[in-house]
């Protein structure tokens, strides 16, 4: 069993800034290591997560794309 928690949050249906918002409060609720995978189907979601993630120094450990759904997982780094 690993000891890192994976956390899920479920953003489609919501569009900018609803995504980005609620994926950086889940992160902020985060301990550092924890893993929280974001399901979103907004288009404008692909950039401002990935942008979320960068600029608050966070690893974008994947991210894939099936149809309109984009599926991200991001490790909390600090």
């Amino acid at each position: 069993m690993s000891d890192t928690l994976e956390k899920k949050l479920d953003a489609t249906g919501l569009f900018c800034p609803e995504p980005v918002f609620r994926t950086k409060i889940e992160i902020e609720k985060m301990r550092v290591g924890e893993i929280l995978t974001v399901s979103a189907d907004d288009p404008a979601a692909e950039d401002d997560i990935s942008r979320l993630v960068n600029r608050n120094g966070h690893e974008l450990l994947k991210m894939t794309k099936d149809g309109n759904k984009i599926t991200f997982q991001i490790k909390k780094v600090k």
